[in-house]
């Protein structure tokens, strides 16, 4: 599926764009990328997708071309980013990453949502112990602290991610609003339900990351506010499966499609 267009969309004082793909008038997935990711990476997964006449993919406050994150930025103003989104376009389902994840369960917490897919979706107190190092740190040290005190990884990887200079330079720029969304997730209490107002929940793990801290362990405190969901497994996939499985994340993707009015 190959991009259709990209549209910008004013939320508050501020705008998103978001990326279409496919036929943009038909039902379809509405993608919601996490912290440290945009919708150029997610492009791969949206190309992959075979049973969903279109995909939309959010890029969300604070990456470019969007718009900044504003001024009383808060976890809520995410919902109510999603909000426009689903107003705009007829969407079946939405997806969210990560961060996305909760913002999705917590739209179909406010409105009837027929289809929720979410992959690893963190919840409070995600990260926090980190947000002291973050708020001062700049970009280069936030994807150190990112990648080591958060994800967990070894010394040995960051350096890897530092070889690669534009990889590097890119992990940069995304990590600018990574503060202020580490602090809004945090600072918002956990509900103990989510997501009552979706007919479908899908709930995804990477098959490195059960039961292991921190996303696995993230994704079992949502799971059990979640008790109507269905749990799946990507075998061999961990955190960054857009980047390291798009392909089959994308065949999972197809594989959950649920035919509604529309779409087949």
């Amino acid at each position: 599926m190959e991009r259709s267009f990209q549209k910008r969309l004013a939320v508050g004082t501020s705008w998103i764009t978001v990326d279409v793909y496919g036929d943009p008038g038909a039902p379809g997935l509405v993608l919601v990328p996490g912290v440290m990711s945009d919708a150029q990476a997610w492009a791969p997964v949206a190309r992959s997708l075979g049973a969903w006449p279109s995909v939309v993919v959010v890029n969300r406050r604070g990456r470019q071309p969007s718009g900044p994150l504003g001024a009383g930025y808060t976890l809520r103003t995410e919902v109510e980013d999603l909000g426009v989104v689903l107003n705009t376009f007829d969407a079946g389902a939405v997806l969210g990453w990560s961060y996305g994840g909760l913002i999705a369960l917590l739209a179909a917490e406010e409105r009837p949502i027929r289809q929720v897919i979410a992959y690893e979706p963190v919840i409070r107190p995600f990260g926090a112990h980190a947000l002291p190092e973050l708020e001062s740190a700049g970009p280069d040290r936030a994807v150190e602290i990112v990648n080591r005190r958060i994800s967990g990884f070894d010394a040995a990887h960051v350096d890897a991610l530092r070889a690669d200079r534009a990889g590097w330079a890119a992990l940069c720029r995304l990590s600018e609003p990574l503060y202020t969304e580490l602090r809004a997730l945090n600072a918002t209490p956990a509900p103990t339900v989510l997501a009552r107002r979706a007919d479908r929940v899908d709930l995804v793990v990477g098959g490195r990351n059960r039961s292991t801290a921190p996303y696995g362990t993230s994704f079992e405190d949502v799971r059990r506010r979640v008790p109507h969901a269905e749990v799946h497994e990507l075998p061999g996939q961990g955190h960054l499966v857009h980047l390291e499985g798009p392909r089959e994340l994308g065949g999972l993707l197809d594989a959950l499609a649920v035919p509604f009015a529309g779409c087949s």
